[in-house]
């Protein structure tokens, strides 16, 4: 299977100064076209170092792309060092890419400098793709098989996003000229309520029949839970598909109702498919999630559709006065209790209306009280069939627990939801 190696050039990336987003766009479209990406790497603005690495990505992979350390400054040294690398002795001067720096100047009003046109210089022993959007080339590098073992292609792109991803189309049409590529086929379950070792460990037995040429992920997120991801390298990708849909046919009977969706996917973007079209509503009552939940809810697109709206009843006194939550229940039971987040849930369902409500009541901190400990969160869901409550105790910081919390109260919210469609 070919292969590739992405890599950034720049101190820029290194001391944090801007977020390196190219690579995850470049390799989610290699991926695409059956190129398995073997390693990201990142390299300082030094001569020497960025020869030396380019060189051990180029001996281990078929592919290199680099972005970055192109610009018109004293600065960027990437062509210089790729001029080294590639054996070239001189530069030459690519008149596509000069028409190019001298239209992009002129629509801007600017006149063309010496540092200018030298953007279109290149290693003399480069091909070039044309940057249309920006003034620095699209070097390509091709490497026979004496120089690292086996033939080999480097891709230098501009570092600046809107020129390096506007590049990859014609960086992908140029590999699929030069390599035959195989699939790549990649299937998704998500899965929430169990801890990822937990998880592991209960579906072990299964992990170890699949196929050798089978691969499974475990892709952990507080507020969607555990991605499974099954990855099958090469074949046909119609038969790789159905292979995959026969093996979590099979995981779905050990896991149940654990698995909220087929696809890459979201707790509130599953109870918007859920709701969407049925004339089902919903509503929220939100204590130490301070309208997380709400905020989540209405990320998805539509949800104006089935999500009436929320309160943020952080006061006892809001609690009691706009939910009707009784004071004699706050202070008898604890503020954090089953009994007060039942009455929130039935509370502002009764005030706005709504078919479904999920509430939450914790506490997210350090703080707690004689009945509950800090890291709990009682939540409520009361719905056509009754209330239900549900508690979970987290030990992380504040705004960990506020994300636990929320998405462990939209999967009880899904649960019901689920369980009446059922019913």
């Amino acid at each position: 299977m070919t292969t590739a190696s992405i890599c950034t050039i720049g101190d820029e990336i290194l001391i944090g100064q801007i977020v390196d987003t190219n690579s995850s766009y470049i390799s989610r479209e290699l991926n695409a076209i059956g190129i398995r990406i073997s390693g990201m790497v990142s390299i300082g603005d030094n001569h020497d170092r960025i020869i030396n690495t380019l060189r051990n990505e180029l001996k281990n992979n078929d592919i290199v792309i680099t972005t970055g350390g192109l610009g018109p400054t004293k600065d960027d040294i990437t062509k210089a060092a790729l001029a080294e690398l590639s054996g070239s002795s001189r530069y030459v001067v690519h008149e596509g890419q000069k028409e190019v720096v001298y239209r992009i100047l002129h629509s801007r009003g600017l006149e063309v400098l010496d540092i200018n046109e030298q953007q279109a210089l290149v290693p003399e022993k480069c091909e070039v793709i044309v940057n249309k959007l920006g003034t620095a080339p699209v070097m390509v590098f091709r490497f026979e098989d004496e120089e690292f073992g086996h033939p080999a292609t480097l891709y230098s792109l501009p570092g600046v996003p809107f020129e390096a991803l506007g590049a990859v189309p014609d960086v992908l049409a140029d590999i699929k000229s030069h390599y035959k590529l195989s699939s790549i086929t990649h299937r998704n379950i998500m899965v929430y309520g169990m801890a990822e070792s937990a998880l592991s460990k209960l579906i072990e037995p299964w992990e170890d029949a699949l196929p050798s040429d089978m691969h499974l992920a475990y892709l952990p997120n507080q507020l969607t839970g555990i991605r499974l991801r099954l990855s099958v390298y090469g074949g046909e990708e119609k038969d790789n598909i159905s292979r995959i849909e026969d093996r979590f046919a099979e995981l779905k009977s050990i896991l149940g109702d654990m698995v909220y969706s087929d696809a890459d996917d979201t707790l509130q973007g599953t109870i918007g498919r859920l709701l969407k079209g049925s004339g089902k509503t919903l509503s929220a009552a939100e204590s130490c999630t301070g309208g997380e939940i709400a905020h989540l809810i209405t990320t998805v697109p539509g949800a104006s559709e089935y999500f009436l709206g929320s309160v943020t009843s952080y006061a006892p006194s809001v609690k009691n006065r706009v939910l009707g939550v009784s004071m004699e229940t706050i202070e008898t039971c604890g503020i954090v209790s089953s009994e007060v987040a039942a009455a929130m849930a039935e509370g502002v369902r009764k005030l706005t209306g709504s078919t479904y409500a999920v509430a939450t009541t914790g506490w997210a901190d350090a703080y707690g009280d004689e009945h509950e400990p800090a890291g709990t969160v009682w939540v409520g869901i009361a719905g056509p069939g009754g209330t239900k409550t549900s508690k979970f105790n987290y030990r992380n910081d504040r705004n960990r627990n506020i994300e636990r919390f929320s998405a462990s109260a939209l999967n009880e919210l899904r649960k019901m939801i689920v369980s009446d469609l059922k019913a």
